[in-house]
């Protein structure tokens, strides 16, 4: 028996439905190195479909964006803040500007509307985007949102640093598999902060382009999936960091009509085991598959 076979046991639970559809997801070995927080859940039914170490709170990168646009949506809901309300990043803090994740940065547009920040925080994880809509709506009022909306273990810790402060947190955001599958479950449902703020957010992870982890098991076209038509309609955010790889997301199969919510965090030690983003991608992969061989069948 190989190391990774005998992870199966104890840290792994996986549904029982009596029709043998969560077969799929029985008997999967992740890398032991890897520090896991996962839940997969059958939307429809709230079954838990496969969990591991769920209550775990992990680094999560840019997964902490998801709270951020729930405080968007309330605050446009309060009145607030208008989602066509325009952005000036001339008259916003120099400490905004980021690089890296996202295109804001590499674009000669100076104004945008909160709307259009939106759309580049779901489809690129944008970097600057994202530091002008914390510094317009709070991080303060994102972080006390996302616990009133019950998250008490997840969230936005700061805004996007190309370099970690000594005295702050050591990821922009953490969370555990539990709320963060919690999350999607409402947003599909229709119930996170509101019907017109899920419709709006699932639009905006609707254009996420990155499906290099659990996602690509669904072959969408990363660019445009959003249209009806596909056999899998997929809402999710990814996080990346050089010892992390999360993937949160819902996914809807048409042909079946099943949607499973899923929350797949990945960590691990650099120092102690090196870059295991390989080993990461193709457990996180393989766990997508089954997720495709569950909703499918």
């Amino acid at each position: 028996m190989t190391q990774q076979q005998e992870l199966v046991g104890d840290d792994d639970r996986v549904g029982t439905d009596t029709g043998g559809r969560s077969a799929a997801l029985d008997g999967i070995a992740l890398d032991p190195r890897i520090d896991w927080s996962i839940m997969i859940r059958d939307a429809a039914t709230g079954e838990t479909l496969y969990e591991r170490t769920p209550d775990a709170v992990l680094k999560t990168a840019s997964i902490g964006k998801l709270f951020l646009l729930i405080e968007v949506m309330h605050q446009i809901e309060t009145g607030e803040l208008g989602l066509h309300e325009i952005i000036d990043r001339r008259a916003m803090s120099s400490d905004d500007f980021c690089e890296d994740s996202g295109l804001l940065y590499l674009l000669d547009q100076q104004t945008l509307s909160v709307h259009d920040l939106g759309f580049l925080v779901g489809s690129f994880s944008d970097n600057y985007a994202t530091n002008l809509l914390i510094e317009r709506v709070g991080l303060d009022r994102v972080q006390s949102f996302a616990k009133a909306q019950g998250f008490e273990r997840s969230a936005l810790l700061d805004y996007v640093r190309m370099e970690l402060r000594p005295d702050g947190p050591d990821d922009m955001s953490c969370g555990c598999a539990r709320e963060l599958c919690d999350y999607m479950l409402r947003l599909n449902a229709g119930t996170l902060v509101s019907p017109a703020a899920s419709a709006q957010i699932e639009r905006w992870l609707g254009a996420d382009t990155d499906t290099s982890m659990a996602s690509g098991a669904f072959n969408v076209d990363p660019l445009a999936h959003w249209e009806a038509g596909d056999p899998f309609q997929l809402r999710h955010k990814t996080g990346t960091e050089s010892d992390v790889r999360c993937d949160v997301g819902f996914v809807r199969c048409d042909p079946t009509g099943r949607t499973v919510a899923y929350a797949i965090l990945a960590n691990w030690d650099k120092t102690r085991y090196g870059r295991l983003r390989d080993v990461a991608l193709a457990d996180m992969r393989r766990l997508g598959a089954a997720i495709r061989a569950y909703i499918e069948a």
